[in-house]
């Protein structure tokens, strides 16, 4: 392909998952959410630490374990310092620890609502025949890479199929069936729109 437009994504998931737990006060299978507050308890040289979350009805807690029974010595100070000050970057990145909120509640919801920052790196949109499009995201989503590329670019998901079937699209490096995939970061979406009528529009929306 010639002519590329070459587009950094950086996608930013918007809803963090919320592990589903039964509510002692409202009821089973209850939807918790991040309060973004740790609580760092600490006795003696011990220090165990917890991400709170919330019932979504009924505002009771429930505790997720970040440390458990951690010698203070093997935790680094900035860090601890970021745990007792509830640093919201930190909290963010636990509340999106998709894994270990699997293994600690079983149930998780996750949400596919995410915001796209669009940075062109190199090309122009009035010469590009192709798209080459380099994904990151700052933090996992469940959202597939189709309906993501249908949402941005503004095309429907079975021409997006019919693109690939055609090798006209091009996933890297997750090959066959990686528009049925959760989108990552690190992919690499490269689009063959040369002979495609409606090029230009689908050029100006991966561009932002």
């Amino acid at each position: 392909m010639s002519q590329h437009l070459v587009i950094r994504w950086t996608i930013v998931p918007g809803t963090a998952p919320r592990p589903l737990i039964n509510c002692n006060r409202c009821g089973p299978a209850k939807a918790y959410r991040s309060s973004d507050k740790f609580r760092v308890n600490a006795n003696g040289k011990r220090i165990d630490v917890w991400l709170i979350y919330r019932c979504v009805d009924c505002d009771n807690s429930w505790n997720f374990g970040i440390f458990e029974r951690c010698n203070r010595r093997d935790i680094e100070p900035a860090l601890l310092r970021a745990l007792e000050s509830n640093d919201p970057a930190l909290a963010r990145r636990h509340a999106f620890d998709i894994v270990a909120l699997r293994n600690q509640a079983g149930r998780v919801e996750e949400f596919p609502d995410v915001a796209v920052d669009k940075q062109v790196l190199a090309g122009t949109r009035d010469s590009a025949a192709a798209l080459e499009l380099r994904l990151g995201l700052d933090m996992p989503t469940s959202l597939r890479l189709d309906r993501l590329l249908a949402n941005e670019l503004g095309i429907s998901r079975s021409r997006l199929q019919a693109l690939e079937e055609r090798r006209l699209l091009v996933v890297d490096p997750d090959g066959t069936k990686a528009l049925r995939k959760a989108a990552r970061t690190g992919t690499t979406v490269r689009v063959d729109l040369a002979n495609e009528p409606d090029r230009q529009a689908i050029i100006r929306a991966a561009g932002g």
